[in-house]
């Protein structure tokens, strides 16, 4: 596609509703408008999200942000030159919310529609907001998923590894609910981090005695939870300083692994002899204030540019989407009317399943 491009954007995967206009051009990338509808309130109380209450919401709600997206940009769909939707992975309900809205907005105003991984959408995020060329190292960390990925291409990503149980973001979630903290668990966590001790209480760093980029999060959470039976049996009950010395204790164990594994995987990224060599990071979890300062401190260690979009960015939203349906449009890669839901997508495809596979194919 030749000529300034304007494309909408629709996001469903989990919890968030999203739509967004995206105009690229001779000068640069704009986003005309990004709408959000967060979920919280209808899964506080269940403790997590769930699926069949996030898809009904979709449901109520995408056409709606899909019109209040297109009146903050002030533009119409004749103005539009292509629609991007979420097609996987995430979950299956949600997903067909937004494919199915997609697919409708595309057989009213005849637009080609792409469909678009997720991931991918965090992945080509830096793209959008530093225009950083390909090759580049990323490091996506977020409630589903954590990987370290060469992004090579709008389509080629090269995992170099990724988390073998548990995510960094629902080891977030799960370490904050068994402490009676409030979801999403990554915020506050964060918040009681910053006024506790995070030496007081030993906490373990998995897979770091393994060679590899491959994490592991799954056994911390587990010890987090023996740390604060711990301390509710020596106390009666936890403490408000206790509960803020776990939680610092947890975030710094978190950051530790994620820093140790991210200068392995620069080690072979720049094997490859990057003309420019950046890792830049992506995902909600992004958005935590001590995982970023780590991987800066990193990087200004290393010699290695660092990019970290902006945190509105950096969680689930439309903007990506759209973003990554351009960068589809661009490299000619063909619209595809009949996109399909996906529960599960991986990156690469040719990487070698990090948590097993199914009848519904590879799970990461």
């Amino acid at each position: 596609m030749d000529g300034p491009l304007i494309f909408l954007g629709l996001e469903s995967s989990c919890d968030d509703s999203a739509a967004a206009v995206l105009c690229e051009g001779p000068v640069g990338t704009r986003v005309l408008s990004s709408v959000v509808r967060g979920q919280g309130r209808l899964h506080a109380a269940f403790g997590g999200v769930v699926p069949e209450i996030a898809a009904r919401a979709h449901a109520e709600v995408l056409d709606l942000c899909v019109e209040e997206a297109l009146a903050q940009a002030g533009v119409g769909p004749e103005k539009l030159n292509g629609l991007a939707v979420t097609a996987g992975p995430g979950l299956i309900g949600g997903v067909l919310a937004g494919v199915m809205t997609a697919k409708g907005l595309a057989a009213a105003t005849g637009l080609p529609l792409w469909g678009v991984n997720h991931l991918a959408g965090h992945a080509l995020t830096p793209r959008l907001t530093d225009d950083l060329p390909f090759p580049y190292l990323l490091l996506l960390v977020s409630g589903g998923h954590c990987q370290f990925l060469i992004a090579e291409g709008p389509d080629h990503f090269r995992r170099l590894g990724g988390t073998i149980d548990d995510a960094p973001g629902e080891a977030f979630d799960k370490v904050a609910k068994l402490l009676g903290l409030p979801q999403p668990g990554g915020p506050e966590i964060e918040r009681e981090a910053a006024q506790g001790d995070p030496r007081r209480i030993p906490l373990p760093r998995p897979l770091l005695d393994r060679e590899g980029c491959d994490l592991s999060f799954s056994g911390l959470k587990t010890a987090a939870l023996r740390a604060r039976d711990a301390l509710v049996a020596r106390a009666g009950g936890l403490r408000e300083s206790d509960r803020r010395d776990l939680c610092a204790a947890f975030q710094l164990a978190v950051a530790d692994i994620l820093a140790e594994k991210s200068r392995r995987a620069l080690a072979i990224y720049r094997e490859a002899g990057p003309e420019v060599p950046a890792l830049a990071v992506a995902g909600g979890v992004a958005a935590n204030g001590a995982i970023r300062a780590r991987l800066q401190d990193l990087c200004a260690r290393e010699g290695v540019a660092f990019v970290a979009p902006p945190l509105a960015l950096c969680t689930d939203n439309a903007a990506m989407i759209a973003w990554a349906g351009i960068e589809r449009a661009r490299a000619g890669i063909p619209a595809d009317p009949a996109v399909v839901a996906r529960p599960r997508w991986p990156l690469d495809g040719d990487a070698a399943p990090l948590l097993g596979a199914g009848k519904k194919g590879a799970k990461a």
